[in-house]
């Protein structure tokens, strides 16, 4: 059976309208996506340093985890909470494993698993605090869209967006372990923080912050949360972004990159942590067979021996190549780690007029996120060649040099 590719079709063939409008996007309709690659409805290819910002571990269409949808949906798509499944139980075994914790509760998106750890934190701190329900978080900080991650968010503006917030998260400031301790009080029952901030640019706690934060809350009974959502499964070279410092939290949320590409999260606990009663949490998707087929999938791929020093080494390289393209600009050099970084130019404003060229640049266009002003934060699948990492910095460096 053979197959042909659709015929081009222009944006303005489509009946966009229909979509709800909730961000700016640019007039182009994706329909094809291999590896490291995407292509518009007009044939037209990108190389994609976005990747779904940050979800597609493995690049687009991988064929290990297109091979576990594809078996999974001939055998069960679903069940519902209320009954056990075979993958679900075996992501949860393989979590555990991977990142030393006791237990996993399974969700559909980053904000949902961060939610579910605000609801353990504030139970923890109902039973074993005497009533307490504050979880400090950081300025800046992004945990998600529903109310109380956007509550629990330090995003500026979020504050107002659908007020009222909701109450219970004092703000500290990252790398500033007396801004937390000046916040602990009598109904603090948990700190929560991203190893590293993605939205505010690609900021990064300090290995030194991480450690004195798991000292100050083991000192203290105190939950330490980390969101890991953006971090995890290997984008920063490590398993967990975590494990850089030395540390173990409480708990830990995942999303993004563990479905590579499906909508899968999950919040994981010690033991000590685990306080959800029945009828405390849910959701008519937890522990969905087929996306916990695909997330084993991703983890068979990047806990495989090699793998993640493999991506290290091609990170390091490759942040070496843009750390020089910085200087030359007069900026600093790239801020966070692996796979996860950013560039930070020293014209505001112009993250956008640069990711503009490159996505429109003749011939071929590149993807890259203008997460601020002056930054753009690149986040390729973790196994996106040297080549096309070389590429990308040649296309940067055209596109630098062709824009003030």
């Amino acid at each position: 059976m053979t197959t042909t590719a659709a015929a081009p079709r222009a944006f303005e063939d489509f009946p966009v309208r229909a979509l709800m409008p909730f961000t700016q996007r640019p007039p182009l309709v994706f329909t094809e996506g291999r590896g490291s690659w995407l292509t518009d409805s007009t044939g037209r290819r990108y190389l994609d340093l976005v990747q779904g910002w940050a979800v597609n571990t493995l690049g687009h269409a991988p064929a290990d985890v297109a091979r576990a949808l594809t078996e999974q949906a001939s055998r069960l798509l679903h069940v519902g909470p209320g009954l056990h499944n075979a993958p679900a139980i075996a992501l949860a075994d393989r979590l555990t494993r991977l990142s030393g914790l006791d237990r996993v509760f399974l969700a559909g998106s980053g904000a949902e698993a961060n939610e579910g750890a605000i609801k353990l934190a504030r139970k923890f701190g109902r039973k074993h605090r005497g009533g307490a329900h504050e979880i400090i978080t950081f300025r800046d900080a992004f945990h998600g869209r529903t109310l109380a991650a956007m509550s629990a968010s330090g995003k500026p503006g979020f504050d107002t967006l659908f007020a009222p917030q909701v109450p219970g998260f004092p703000k500290a400031t990252l790398n500033d372990i007396e801004s937390v301790t000046a916040l602990i009080g009598p109904g603090t029952a948990a700190v929560m923080l991203e190893p590293i901030q993605g939205e505010a640019g690609v900021v990064e706690a300090t290995p030194e912050f991480l450690r004195a934060l798991r000292r100050l809350t083991s000192e203290l009974g105190l939950l330490l949360i980390l969101d890991e959502v953006q971090t995890g499964i290997g984008r920063t070279g490590a398993m967990f972004a975590h494990q850089r410092a030395g540390i173990r939290p409480d708990v830990m949320t995942l999303g993004k990159g563990l479905g590579g590409g499906v909508p899968i999260a999950a919040v994981l606990a010690r033991d000590e942590a685990c306080c959800f009663e029945p009828g405390d949490q849910g959701g008519t998707y937890t522990g969905n067979p087929l996306v916990c087929a695909a997330a084993l999938a991703v983890l068979d791929v990047v806990a495989a021996e090699g793998f993640l020093p493999a991506m290290a080494e091609r990170a390091a390289h490759w942040r070496d190549a843009l750390d020089a393209l910085a200087l030359r600009e007069g900026g600093p050099p790239c801020s966070g780690q692996g796979l996860l970084l950013a560039l930070q130019l020293p014209q505001p404003g112009r993250a956008q007029r640069l990711a503009d060229a490159l996505r429109d640049r003749p011939g071929q266009g590149l993807l890259v996120n203008a997460v601020r002003p002056e930054r753009l934060r690149l986040m390729p699948a973790l196994n996106t060649s040297a080549d096309e990492l070389a590429l990308a910095t040649a296309w940067l460096d055209e596109a630098l040099r062709a824009t003030d």
